[in-house]
């Protein structure tokens, strides 16, 4: 098995090296830092990995260069090093002004923004990289064991992140691989497909998917946010140019998303129905979707989602319903509405339904067993056929089934009886199960068992 990319800490008590205001220092020893531009960054030399020399020579405009690397560690295991600057708090060594830790769930979240430009060699074996952290509580000392968000610019040689690659997306104006693995902690890592020398971009850009994909909350807290360099071999020459971070406000970005493709529904019975449509784009990235409803004249935001589905419940029987979907950046620019989608849910009648209760049996790291999903005839007569409506999270995927016939539209699995058990007398239950696979450590299960 191929080693990865180690995450970006030691157990290290940091050096702060004392500098007058405007000095620019070599730093070679192995946990040196020193802080620049009156303490609003710290920059830090970090040989966490490898007793190798390295030194950095520290620009006070808000970068480094990495002028000596003596590294050559093999490249299936963990990095020499991770030289970077950073603004927030790194075991307890916290910059000036940055406002970290910053709860995800705060109002001045969405205009956190970094930008960062960088120089490469064009030999030894590194990524270039963002580390950023997150924490369940405010963190501002030791590991932190939420959230490990990295955002691989470049990589050179046979190195990867942690973990293995979940899916593929496209933010921040660039195509990225998604990896996940978690080491006490969840490690997402944002792999860009065609280098790049310089990024710019909302820090919630990058967690909205995050969060969308299961690997982190809304409720844990930004505690820091690195640029730098992992080596592998050499490392001489890795240069960060320019760095910043801070809020830009609202006002800064001013470009909306474009349009949302229109809606379809899926699974809809006497009371609610679930909603897909195509994504959005945008020039920083979309950070989520409302979901708008009419009935008549009536237009009301019935809801919000980071994903490209929303289930809607608590309708009417026999009602058609109306629904567009607009999109939202992190600066709250906002999308023109899509273009309508028409829903009628089935006729209710006191004949009664059905409902649909789920267990899982068993559960393993990357994958589970369902069993059983209950039917129930919850009417006064027999009914002939039936239909069962869930959601299954990004990432998962239906390995196989019994006792049912089982499609998968998007996020939407629909589970429909076969010959043999498709009639069902008042109050009486059928079963079926399936099993499916998982990215390691998502520990997120199917939700929302509608039956019809």
């Amino acid at each position: 098995m191929k080693w990865t990319s180690i995450p970006l800490i030691a157990l290290f008590t940091t050096c702060l090296f004392a500098m007058p205001a405007q000095a620019a220092p070599v730093l070679c020893d192995k946990y040196a830092s020193t802080t620049i531009q009156g303490g609003r960054y710290v920059v830090m030399n970090n040989v966490w990995g490898a007793d190798t020399a390295q030194c950095i020579d520290v620009n006070q405009n808000g970068g480094f260069t990495v002028t000596q690397a003596a590294h050559n560690k093999p490249t299936n295991g963990s990095p020499a090093a991770y030289p970077a600057i950073y603004a927030g708090c790194h075991y307890a060594n916290c910059t000036t002004g940055s406002n970290l830790p910053m709860q995800a769930s705060a109002s001045g979240f969405a205009a956190l923004r970094s930008t960062v430009s960088m120089t490469y060699p064009s030999s030894g074996a590194y990524n270039a990289s963002y580390d950023i952290w997150f924490d369940p509580t405010p963190r501002t000392d030791g590991q932190n064991t939420g959230a490990e968000i990295m955002i691989w610019l470049n990589r050179q040689g046979s190195v990867q992140p942690v973990g293995s690659q979940v899916g593929t997306v496209t933010l921040a104006g660039g195509t990225w691989q998604v990896w996940y693995g978690n080491i006490g902690w969840n490690v997402i890592s944002y792999v860009r497909t065609s280098p790049a020398t310089s990024l710019d971009f909302t820090i919630n850009t990058f967690y909205s998917d995050a969060i969308s994909r299961g690997y982190a909350q809304r409720s844990w807290y930004l505690t820091s946010v690195q640029a730098g360099f992992e080596p592998w071999v050499g490392g001489t020459g890795l240069t960060v140019n320019s760095f910043s971070f801070g809020s830009t406000g609202t006002g800064t970005d001013t470009t909306p998303p474009s349009t949302p493709g229109t809606p379809t529904a899926a699974g809809t019975t006497s009371t609610g129905t679930t909603l897909s449509w195509a994504a959005s784009s945008d020039n920083v990235g979309v950070t989520g979707y409302d979901v708008l409803r009419a009935t008549g004249d009536t237009i009301t935001v019935v809801g919000s989602s980071s994903t490209t589905s929303f289930t809607d419940t608590g309708l009417s029987p026999a009602t058609t319903y109306r629904y567009w979907v607009r999109a939202r950046d992190a600066a709250n620019n906002v999308s023109p509405e899509s273009a309508a989608a028409t829903v009628t849910t089935l006729p209710g009648g006191t004949g009664g339904g059905c409902t649909a209760a789920a267990t899982i049996q068993t559960s393993w790291s990357t994958g589970y067993v369902v069993q059983p999903v209950t039917v129930t005839n919850t009417g006064s007569s027999a009914k002939n056929g039936w239909s069962v409506t869930f959601t299954l999270p990004a990432g998962h995927t239906i390995t196989g089934s019994w006792n049912a016939s089982l499609t998968v539209s998007g996020s939407t699995v629909t589970a429909r009886n076969l010959a043999h058990n498709g009639t069902l007398a008042a109050n009486a239950s059928t079963s079926f199960g399936f099993q499916a696979t998982r990215p390691d450590g998502n520990t997120q299960a199917p939700s929302g068992y509608t039956c019809t």
